[in-house]
């Protein structure tokens, strides 16, 4: 079994969960949420990231607007929708009882035959 491979759908798990909340925050653009992704070593590249944002834009969890650019092109800048407030506050209800689930298996002491 490949350890990597397991580490990786881990990771993409919980990348939409990591991602509203960064969104929940304020407006941000897609390239800071690439950033603060990897460096909490939930490394993501654009190609994952966008697809994952249309998707949730086209759920209706986040909107966008575009901003113009002193340095480039105008900028995407995301944040969420009443629903998506929602979305994230059951997805959050959900994390916590997984922590707690996953403390409880993983801490449990071994048993001594």
């Amino acid at each position: 079994m490949n350890m990597e491979n397991t580490q990786v759908q881990m990771r993409k798990g919980i990348l939409e969960y990591c991602i509203l909340h960064i969104i929940s925050r304020g407006e941000v653009y897609a390239t800071d949420m690439i950033d603060e992704l990897t460096a909490a070593k939930m490394i993501v590249v654009e190609g994952t990231l966008y697809p994952l944002l249309t998707r949730l834009k086209n759920a209706g969890l986040l909107e966008y607007k575009w901003v113009e650019s002193k340095s480039g092109p105008p900028r995407k800048y995301y944040t969420l929708t009443i629903e998506g407030e929602k979305f994230l506050q059951g997805l959050t209800e959900t994390w916590n009882e997984m922590v707690s689930s996953t403390e409880m298996i993983t801490q449990r002491p071994k048993e001594i035959a």
